[in-house]
């Protein structure tokens, strides 16, 4: 790999992808590096990459997901499944493809990044749609490379959970990519019939043979070359690549992962690694932010959850905790098939509990990503702080019991009854319940704020916010390590804004 070229971007994944298909029609010549495969037709993308009905790619040991280490609080470990493929986690996730909020937006921008707010957003969230059933209202976008569909229903547990929510009083919405008042309604995703659009068929295989755009799949990224104080390229498995400017999207764990193993970091912690110091950078990996998740079983009657093929989402609610600091801070996501059959594709038993999830969107609480060692093979470890603060136990206590409360409706009672936990009764006592939550407690794999923008004087700022890494000439990062905050939803979309942003920024210098 001798050759030289405008910008190199690191990962083809939910942000990478749409930034170098956008710079390359800006007419940058763009190389675009992939660890995973990448298959450029998208026939012949394995099929457990496309069934939008299953997570079969998602589970440990898949070549197409990284399966990384977590540590949450009290030394219980998780997994955290991460594409690894061209598409990267669009690649391989549910297809949840909800909008940031726009109080999302104001708190980005709030924190010294006005380029992030709101009214600049929303342009770039309607050309990234192409929204099956909004496309025509305002703020929604009909022609753009993501599609956005919602079920059409038909499953007889997602109509009960719908008419819980109604039993409950409990606001409508319709649209959940509107920004309006959080409520019960269908979930955004980006699946059309049956199929997982991921970012590489979105956006790269429209732009086959195009000829300022160039793919490698197989290809890892082992960290950033810089001389005299400026990125020229990255060195790969594959051996050195030269350009003029370097992006990293690999995700908030593998761009994070790759500043520090280039040198860019908190010095200490770089030293103990054996890892020259270029940027003594102390936010890289510190104040990230995630959304804690718990599962409470409900056991549905016979014939009454989404058969193996169909989609297993269709509805989610957000509610609002007392004292929060924004609304929508709690989901209640209904799974309408076991997990078991959502995993493998397989029909599940009969009498098989499906899992609702509880998330808690918005944290005091903050994690942080750490080093193994300096060895670029062995990744490092996401220490998350779930639930370590007494108002975020408060808020989950919250959602908990929303959720319990949601399950013993009469419309629910007519198709199952709650399993075992927390949701027959809920426990009076707080200090109960925060026990049953810790026991179960797990992440939604959302990390976001590993390597975050901020405006000069922000000492735990890595990059501004043209997503430039501070103290690097030609080295950014784009995807949602850069986010101040996770968003309020899931992230899929934000990334997608991310990559589409970067974009824009980068263009617009020039």
């Amino acid at each position: 790999m001798a050759e030289h070229w405008d910008v190199v971007v690191v990962g083809a994944g939910t942000a990478g992808c749409p930034l170098a298909a956008r710079l390359a029609d800006a007419g940058r010549t763009v190389l675009l590096l992939e660890a995973g495969e990448h298959h450029p037709d998208p026939a012949d993308v394995p099929e457990e990459l496309r069934d939008a009905g299953t997570l079969r790619a998602a589970v440990p040991g898949h070549p197409a997901n990284w399966d990384l280490p977590g540590l949450l609080p009290g030394g219980r470990t998780v997994r955290v499944p991460r594409g690894r493929a061209a598409g990267g986690s669009s690649a391989v996730n549910a297809g949840y493809f909800v909008r940031p909020t726009p109080a999302d937006a104001a708190g980005w921008a709030a924190a010294g990044n006005d380029l992030w707010a709101w009214h600049r957003l929303l342009p770039t969230l309607r050309r990234l749609e192409s929204d099956r059933e909004f496309g025509d209202r305002p703020g929604h976008g009909a022609d753009g490379p993501m599609p956005v569909t919602r079920t059409g229903g038909g499953v007889c547990l997602a109509e009960a959970f719908a008419a819980a929510a109604e039993e409950l009083e409990l606001p409508a919405e319709p649209d959940k990519n509107a920004g309006g008042a959080p409520g019960y309604g269908p979930l955004p995703r980006n699946v059309v019939d049956g199929v997982r659009i991921s970012t590489a068929e979105a956006y790269l295989a429209p732009r086959r043979g195009h000829p300022g755009l160039t793919v490698r799949g197989s290809v890892r990224v082992l960290r950033v070359l810089v001389e005299r104080g400026r990125a020229v390229g990255v060195r790969t498995t594959a051996g050195d690549v030269r350009a003029d400017e370097v992006v990293l999207s690999a995700g908030a764990v593998a761009s994070a992962h790759l500043l520090l193993l280039s040198g860019v970091g908190p010095a200490a912690a770089l030293r103990s690694a054996g890892i020259d110091v270029l940027v003594d950078a102390p936010g890289v990996g510190r104040n990230c932010s995630d959304h804690p998740l718990v599962y409470l079983p409900f056991v549905p009657l016979p014939g009454t959850t989404a058969a193996p093929g169909r989609a297993p989402l269709d509805g989610v609610l957000h509610l609002t905790s007392s004292g929060a600091e924004v609304p929508g801070d709690l989901e209640v996501l209904p799974w309408l098939a076991p997990f078991a059959q959502v995993m493998t594709g397989e029909a599940a038993p009969e009498g098989e509990a499906v899992e609702i999830g509880v998330g808690l969107q918005r944290t005091v609480g903050v994690g942080r990503l750490v080093l193994a060692d300096g060895d670029p093979e062995r990744p490092p470890v996401v220490e998350y702080g779930h639930l370590a603060e007494a108002a975020d136990r408060r808020r989950m206590r919250e959602g908990v019991r929303a959720a319990a409360t949601l399950l013993r409706t009469r419309a629910l009672a007519a198709v199952g009854s709650p399993g075992g936990g927390p949701t027959g009764p809920v426990p009076a006592d707080d200090g109960a319940l925060d026990a049953w939550i810790r026991e179960r407690l797990t992440t939604a794999v959302h990390l976001s704020g590993t390597a975050r923008m901020g405006p000069d004087g922000d000492q735990g700022a890595v990059v501004d916010q043209w997503l430039r890494v501070r103290g690097i000439d030609g080295l950014r990062v784009a995807d949602t390590a850069v986010l101040p905050r996770v968003p309020s939803r899931g992230p899929a979309a934000t990334a997608v804004l991310v990559g589409e942003r970067a974009a824009e920024l980068m263009t617009s210098e020039n």
